[in-house]
């Protein structure tokens, strides 16, 4: 363990450990854009700053390893001005619409704008003015609101493997692109908006959808999908699902894949079953039943077949949306009760 004192407060934590990390053991704030603890260190935005005893000039916290006796300040006048001056060149190149912003409320960068006091700003010149061109269902993207933080960037590589995006050009033109400036083409995890601290990712599936209504109800669940389980919270306005998330903290850190993150119109459609349906007469239609009328029809049918045809008549297909247990119920079932090893899983396909 490296002991080490913060803001006049001692701390030990492991060696290997950044700055930023044993500050938010003592729970003290350091504002960052570009950082993620599932991500590696990378020191993009430089508003997570502090001064080490020792050192002549301010370093970033998020990249600066902890050492034995070192003595780390994070908060003074020097120190506020710097992160007061960062936020000031990042607005100044930053539409000002947080009031119809798809992310407002919800904007690490409006957050800080906020806690900092920026209601006006020193510089002013030209803007960057990026046209949106995605034709993809799933992602916005507004170039004009990125903050160049890198995120989006870094858990496509590190994370999902894909490298769909990455950084074009330099200077003022700088910008995260597809190859050849394409439109969006991947694989639509969702991952980059999840981790994008503006409103330059954000989802069309979502959008206009009164997320910050004050009676968004957040219920946390499991993903339907597969058997992955992974953990889910549902966004829902008036008993209707208009937004899925996951949270960093749980199982599967906050990722998703496709369907787990857009995948719930399912949920709210009129063409759901409610009720089981059976067929009374041969060719006839389906009608509601009972539970009990239903599993009775099946079970007799099982065992029409099994008595004419053998066990092997008949095959079970499991499927990859329910949990391990359940799949080794199923196949329990058709091997022990109905006598066959005709079981195969969905997944395969």
């Amino acid at each position: 363990m490296i002991n080490l004192t913060i803001d006049e407060r001692k701390v030990s934590v492991k060696e290997g450990a950044m700055i930023l990390d044993a500050a938010r053991e003592l729970e003290i704030f350091i504002p960052t854009l570009c950082y993620d603890p599932r991500l590696k260190p990378y020191g993009g935005c430089r508003l997570c700053l502090v001064e080490i005893e020792g050192m002549s000039r301010p370093v970033s916290s998020c990249t600066t390893p902890v050492a034995e006796r070192m003595v780390v300040t994070t908060h003074n006048d020097h120190l506020y001005r710097l992160r007061r001056t960062i936020l000031e060149l990042l607005l100044s190149d930053h539409p000002n619409d947080c009031m119809v912003c798809e992310r407002a409320g919800d904007c690490t960068l409006q957050d800080l704008a906020y806690f900092y006091g920026l209601r006006d700003n020193r510089f002013r010149g030209e803007m960057r003015k990026f046209e949106e061109h995605d034709a993809n269902p799933f992602i916005q993207r507004d170039m004009n609101k990125c903050v160049l933080c890198g995120k989006c960037v870094r858990v496509c590589d590190e994370v999902m493997g894909v490298n769909a995006i990455d950084f074009a050009y330099r200077g003022l033109s700088t910008r995260i692109s597809t190859p050849y400036e394409k439109d969006l083409d991947c694989e639509f995890c969702g991952q980059c908006m999840s981790v994008c601290p503006t409103g330059a990712l954000t989802s069309k599936v979502w959008a206009g959808e009164g997320r910050r209504r004050m009676d968004v109800k957040y219920t946390d669940t499991i993903c339907p999908y597969c058997g992955c389980g992974c953990n889910i919270t549902l966004h829902s306005v008036r008993d209707r699902i208009v937004k899925v998330n996951s949270r960093a903290d749980n199982g599967n850190k906050g990722w998703l894949c496709v369907k787990g993150r857009f995948g719930y119109e399912f949920v709210n459609s009129p063409d759901r079953l409610t009720t089981p349906l059976i067929r009374r007469e041969k060719n006839g239609d389906l009608e509601p039943a009972t539970w009990n009328e239903a599993i009775s029809l099946i079970a007799g049918r099982f065992e029409d077949i099994r008595y004419k045809h053998g066990p092997d008549a008949l095959a079970g297909l499991a499927s990859g949306r329910v949990t391990n247990e359940e799949n080794y119920a199923f196949q329990k079932f058709f091997r022990a009760v109905i006598g066959t090893n005709n079981i195969d899983h969905c997944a395969r396909l």
